[in-house]
């Protein structure tokens, strides 16, 4: 498919037409002045190299501020223009750009998905015909929590075309519309959707129709636009105890799902063209009311599950999936908001409407806990809340889930049969072997030792130690993936049946779905 570019004169007329921003941040006011400290307290208490804040308040960026540095070690400092990986925070842009071709005429958001992308099937027929332009934003699908995830995360060579292929061997969990489960890979086949209608790739219309008209000129809609002399963060996680850098996410695959780099001051425009949309009849922009209407309307009813202890009191009283964002309430006010994750970068969008209040936070560390001890930290000095600490309140729930997470592995531990053995020679195991929805990966014996590779995933490349009996554990070489087991059954003739995986730690990330994968052996011609 051809990317078409606007024509100048269109170009120049929506340029023109960008959401109008203050040049630059109006002094702040007391709340913010309180809170300064607090943002760089919570920096240095999750060990979050970089933090970069915005808040948008009545129309005007009353802060755009960067806390540390870019990289550990160096002395680069964040900005407000230091562009960070915003992960899912991409999807409501995916939504908005589907807004933008319903608006246009090019689609509705009950058509079905095969009106625009005829080959696409769901793994029942019934699903295929019957999923919607909307269904594929709303996480009730009926696919699993982060099924399919493996195709992507860890960064893999599939195309998203090979991806948006690949769906019709993904095994439904649940019924079709019955059950929230959170997925990234119907936003891929979404993004296609919007490359279908509008003769553009999905980063081309985002880049024409939202980021340009916004103002965002420094976002990069794809990893691989970003030039290697951007002001741009570098990813870093805990790695076996210490934090360290880490290889950012090739998410290009992936972009319509999460592959957006922006910066705070770039996501201030965002979310202020968002809030005018929202509270006046006149289109902000690209965005018109009757669009973030629909993209802030609940359309999937979300569980609302117990909160740890010291979180208590951040369980809301509603919750649920709009297109591209949730919506629940805090502090007596609805608040529109989402988070996003991937390797080394975690961010938080939230916004309170009836505030006219947002606040954005990008890191460049993956602690959930830090994000969003200052967004909550943030919100409340704008929302005349009583002032709550939450640091200590996130790193209590932190020790309390690595806690829970190490007596799970205990527990793997002390059931381990020590004085087991294979039931076969090490050569037994090897081969080649394929599932359904992934493809290929391929056992071999090297020295004293099996290793496993995926086909299509440089990451997931590790040596398996034997458990006990038939089980291995996969300890991937890049030690930032999660291990995981590794089961084979046999049939009566002693050979393998079929092969099965699952996270060893309850720790790991929903989107390393071992468990939803099923290897069998690959007939030797």
């Amino acid at each position: 498919m051809t990317t078409r570019a606007l024509y100048p004169a269109v170009a120049a007329l929506l340029i023109a037409t960008a959401v109008p921003l203050a040049a630059a941040p109006v002094p702040a006011p007391a709340p913010l002045a309180a809170i300064d400290a607090d943002v760089e307290r919570a920096r240095r208490e999750f060990e979050i190299p970089g933090v970069s804040v915005a808040v948008v308040k009545d129309g005007r960026v009353v802060l755009a501020k960067g806390y540390g540095v870019r990289r550990q070690g160096a002395p680069a400092a964040v900005d407000a223009d230091t562009l960070f990986a915003i992960a899912s925070n991409a999807k409501a842009f995916t939504a908005a750009a589907l807004g933008l071709l319903v608006e246009d005429g090019k689609l509705a958001w009950d058509d079905p998905v095969t009106r625009h992308l005829p080959s696409f099937q769901m793994y029942d027929p019934y699903v295929s015909r019957e999923m919607t332009i909307r269904d594929l934003l709303t996480h009730r699908s009926g696919l699993g929590l982060g099924e399919g995830d493996l195709l992507y995360f860890p960064p893999s060579t599939f195309t998203r075309r090979e991806i948006v292929e690949k769906v019709r061997f993904l095994k439904p969990a649940t019924s079709f519309r019955s059950r929230y489960a959170y997925d990234n890979i119907l936003y891929i086949v979404a993004g296609e959707v919007v490359a279908a209608a509008s003769g553009q790739t999905w980063e081309a219309f985002v880049r024409d129709r939202i980021l340009r008209p916004l103002g965002m000129n420094d976002t990069v809609p794809n990893p691989s636009a970003l030039p290697a002399s951007a002001n741009a963060a570098t990813p870093h996680a805990p790695v076996e105890g210490v934090v360290r850098t880490v290889a950012p996410d090739d998410a290009d695959n992936i972009a319509a799902a999460g592959g957006i780099l922006s910066s705070a001051r770039d996501m201030a425009r965002w979310a202020t063209a968002l809030l005018q949309a929202a509270r006046s009849a006149a289109a902000a922009g690209p965005l018109t009311p009757r669009l973030v209407r629909e993209l802030w309307t609940a359309h999937t009813i979300m569980p609302i599950t117990d909160q740890p202890a010291p979180l208590a009191a951040l369980t809301p009283r509603f919750l649920s999936y709009g297109l591209g964002f949730n919506l629940r309430d805090y502090r007596g006010r609805k608040l529109v908001t989402h988070t996003g994750g991937l390797s080394g970068m975690v961010s938080r969008v939230a916004l309170v409407p009836e505030e006219n209040l947002a606040v954005v936070v990008l890191t460049n560390q993956e602690s959930g806990g830090g994000r969003d001890a200052i967004a909550y930290r943030v919100l409340d000095a704008f929302l005349g809340a009583p002032p709550t600490d939450w640091i200590p309140a996130f790193k209590e729930a932190a020790r309390l889930g690595d806690e829970q997470a190490r007596s799970v592995e205990a527990g793997h531990r002390a059931a381990r049969v020590t004085t087991s053995r294979p039931s076969l020679a090490l050569t037994g195991y090897a081969g080649r072997y394929r599932d359904a929805w992934y493809g290929e990966a391929a056992i071999a014996v090297e020295g004293d030792r099996l290793v496993l590779r995926f086909s299509r995933s440089p990451s997931l490349t590790g040596d398996l130690e034997h458990w006990h009996y038939d089980t291995f554990v996969a300890r991937w070489r890049d030690r930032t993936v999660p291990d995981a087991f590794v089961t084979f059954a046999l049939r009566p003739d002693a050979a393998i049946d079929h092969m099965k995986m699952e996270a060893f730690s309850p720790a790991a990330d929903f989107s390393y779905d071992y468990q939803d994968l099923l290897f069998t052996p690959v007939r030797k011609d």
